[in-house]
């Protein structure tokens, strides 16, 4: 084992990586030195075993404060894993059926004609509610059980391109009011009780209040306003301004990101709270088939059927592949999974990567808090992966 603690363009590394995974803390280091990197942890498991664990940085940009072992981050859509993983659970516990329409579960979803809506059409980003038509600001989204209630009494959109748009923030209201119907608890609750508990994880949906201390601050890199949309363009297109702008959760001036109250709200589709050492025991888990350390999430089939290819497509908004199972993202051209072609999980605004690559048994979490908007693929992310592949032994 292969311990670090040295400085690299004035940057504390700190934490280790196995032998032979050395090319790993390289990149990582890298990343500092040529990617504009602040704050970041970097964690990796085979076959449930960690082998690597890094952190350096900047916690917080403006204080100077380090980022430490227990940093939290926000991850973002990384937390539309956790819902898929949710959903699952209650597919396997024979609870929640895909094929079977919403309204079985959630009367009201059938206003306006939508009583036809699939559950796995709702959970694969088909249920053509891309945005919600209602103008809403900033801190009305904390109130999921009213963004699902504006979602319920919504019709679908009729714009052809939303049947194939991204559905960045409704997901999770979606899919979070769905599980509370079925099982009676709010997402953040379930997955507590059911996934972070049971597997010692430093993973929430709705940030315990004594924990703020210990979340990282976000801050937009140069590179983030290069990846935005024109305003003039967004302002004068009806869908983009619901979808992309209502409400603008990624504002010119200060982030609300950082905000305590937006840590405390259930944010199911872009709110979770990790650490990257606490994801990849969540994905390592989940490349073994469901089981870790005696903990048996849910059997090997009902998550292989999960993560099978229901939609493949170009988002006509946002001009990204998609390849989606049941909330989970699949790997797709750009291979932002890395390199493995059954590689599954959720990337985030901004970065971050948590996914299991299954061949390999393998489960990684990349978190950060310089929000890059790099296309095809972030090259933090990409170098890490990339270094991360190669070190495994065929």
């Amino acid at each position: 084992m292969a311990t670090e603690e040295t400085a690299q363009a004035q940057v504390n590394i700190h934490g280790w990586v196995g032998d032979g995974y050395e090319a790993v803390r390289i990149a990582f280091e890298r990343n500092f030195a040529e990617h504009g990197e602040r704050g970041a942890a970097f964690a990796a498991t085979v076959d449930g075993e960690p082998v690597v664990d890094l952190w350096g940085g900047l916690a917080d940009p403006a204080s100077g404060s380090p980022w430490q072992e227990d940093t939290l981050q926000v991850i973002f859509s990384g937390t539309k894993g956790l819902v898929a993983l949710c959903l699952l659970l209650l597919v396997d516990r024979d609870e929640l059926e895909l094929e079977a329409p919403v309204a079985r579960y959630w009367p009201e979803f059938a206003a306006h004609g939508k009583g036809a809506v699939r559950v796995l059409e709702l959970a694969s980003h088909r249920a053509r509610l891309p945005g919600i038509r209602t103008p809403l600001e900033e801190d009305e989204i904390l109130d999921d059980r009213r963004m699902a209630a504006l979602l319920a009494d919504q019709p679908q959109e009729t714009d052809p391109r939303a049947g194939d748009a991204y559905h960045a923030l409704t997901f999770g209201w979606l899919c979070g009011e769905l599980v509370r119907r079925v099982d009676g608890r709010s997402i953040g609750a379930f997955f507590d009780d059911e996934v972070a508990r049971p597997l010692g994880l430093d993973v929430w949906i709705g940030l315990p209040p004594e924990l703020e201390g210990r979340v990282a601050t976000l801050e937009y890199a140069p590179s983030w306003w290069d990846g935005r949309r024109d305003e003039a363009e967004v302002a004068n297109d009806p869908l983009m301004v619901c979808v992309l702008r209502n409400p603008p959760v990624f504002p010119p001036g200060p982030l609300p990101w950082n905000r305590p109250a937006w840590h405390r709200a259930e944010i199911p589709s872009a709110g979770g709270i990790a650490s990257a050492r606490s994801l990849a025991r969540l994905y390592g888990c989940l490349a073994r088939g469901g089981e870790l350390d005696g903990v048996r999430l849910l059997r090997e089939q009902t998550l292989a059927d999960g993560t099978r290819e229901l939609t493949r497509r170009v988002d006509p908004l946002i001009d990204e592949p998609h390849v989606f199972g049941v909330g989970f993202q699949l790997q797709n051209v750009a291979h932002r999974l890395g390199p493995p072609a059954d590689a599954f999980g959720h990337g985030g605004a901004g970065g971050s990567m948590h996914c299991a690559w299954p061949s390999r048994r393998v489960g990684v979490s990349y978190a950060m808090n310089a929000l890059r908007a790099d296309m095809p693929v972030d090259p933090r992310s990409h170098a890490l992966l990339q270094a991360l592949h190669g070190a495994l032994v065929d």
